[in-house]
């Protein structure tokens, strides 16, 4: 992934390291309404520390007796940092969720509510997150960088995480989209990466070499989907029949982060105009999210300054709506150079991606930036709310501008 751009590469970065410790990186997920209190829906905040929420999931639905997806999530948070969240459970035995034990998730019970908790269903994040290396002196670069960022907008990039360990799931989603199958199997079964765990990269060495039960026995177990693909990929060699043994969410996802690649493209290129309307701008209206096309930028400026509204780019699906004029032609040029049309999303095995639009900036609120020292070393803590959907090291890369952050 080539380096993206910054919205401040006037100011320079404070430097510093983040999630040297999981408990440096704190994220508490901010609810999008009250809960009911009646309903069949048990509702219960967790809290885990260095594990992703599918791990977290699974581990309370196997004390629970029941299926992963049967407990409802709203966001997915971050293995490196300790996390809490909501989740919900029909019908739970309150009994039994309350004597869940685990060293690194804890749970308690909230209350109940009349449906599922479904993805998205969030009001934001709240982070806060102690920069390492830095101290007092690096306050007043930083304070100036955040004067930018509160005042324009940060940019709404989607961060390295999306684009997983490997970084290789937005390759895997554009094959799929392109149909293009033997690469898609070539890549979530071969060429391993000098970073991957040995036992992984004996798979897929093997796999290349042609050695299928070779590569079949060095898969660890956890990866059911390399395993359930590779058993179906060596009867016939036919990529079609591994591609559908992999789970219909990893596909998602893997189209979503191809969708994350290119809306970052459009990104990259309105990153110094994120909060200016072009013409033909499709433009969203902060407090219902909702979009109009923008016919007379001038007219509309001042309320894109009051931060009421913004600028927003593709992601892109066959009902895709896309910009027009000067805007449209920078969408054009990514999707040109991408070679992907809109249509290239309407079969996409049986995944129905439809598109939307995305804002070009996000806005930072309840700021605070101090410093700080503890038996650790000094540090600058960092902390701020972000609507749902929004990567806190985007933000972070704006401050201290290193190459590990993207």
């Amino acid at each position: 992934m080539t380096q993206l751009a910054y919205l401040t590469a006037d100011l320079p970065g404070i430097g510093g390291r983040i999630k040297d410790k999981v408990d440096d990186f704190l994220v508490e997920e901010l609810p999008l309404y009250p809960l009911s209190g009646t309903g069949t829906h048990v509702y219960f905040k967790v809290r885990k520390a260095g594990l992703p929420t599918p791990a977290a999931v699974a581990r309370i639905a196997r004390h629970m007796g029941v299926r992963p997806d049967a407990i409802g999530v709203a966001g997915m948070k971050d293995a490196q940092a300790v996390t809490t969240q909501m989740m919900s459970l029909e019908h739970a035995d309150l009994h039994r969720l309350r004597a869940f034990r685990d060293s690194q998730v804890q749970l308690s019970v909230e209350a109940l509510h009349g449906n599922k908790l479904r993805a998205g269903l969030l009001a934001g994040n709240r982070f806060q997150v102690r920069i390492r290396g830095v101290g007092e002196l690096q306050l007043e670069p930083a304070g100036r960088i955040l004067t930018v960022l509160e005042r324009r907008g940060c940019p709404n990039y989607f961060g390295l995480q999306r684009f997983g360990a490997r970084n290789d799931t937005g390759d895997l989603g554009r094959c799929l989209v392109r149909n293009d199958l033997e690469e898609f199997v070539r890549i979530f079964l071969g060429r391993s990466h000098g970073d991957d765990p040995p036992d992984c990269r004996a798979a897929r060495d093997a796999f290349d070499a042609g050695f299928y039960q070779r590569a079949m026995d060095c898969w660890p177990r956890h990866f059911a989907d390399q395993r359930k693909a590779l058993a179906a990929y060596k009867k016939k060699q036919r990529p079609v029949q591994a591609v559908l043994a992999v789970d219909k969410r990893m596909k998602r996802l893997f189209v979503s982060a191809f969708q994350s690649e290119l809306f970052n493209a459009v990104q990259q290129r309105r990153v110094q105009t994120l909060d200016r309307l072009l013409g033909g701008d499709l433009a969203q209206i902060h407090a219902s999210g909702a979009c109009f096309r923008v016919e007379d930028p001038a007219a509309e400026q001042p309320r894109a300054e009051r931060f009421e509204i913004s600028p927003t780019g593709p992601i892109l699906g066959y009902r895709s709506s896309l910009a027009e004029g000067e805007a449209g032609a920078i969408e054009q040029a990514v999707l040109g150079e991408a070679g992907i049309a809109p249509d290239d999303f309407r079969h996409v095995g049986s995944l129905k991606i439809k598109g939307s639009r995305r804002p070009l900036r996000f806005r930072l609120e309840n700021v605070e930036l101090t410093a700080g020292e503890d038996k650790r070393g000094t540090y600058i803590q960092f902390v701020f709310s972000a609507a749902a959907g929004c990567y806190a090291t985007v933000a972070l890369r704006e401050l201290m501008k290193t190459p590990e952050l993207g």
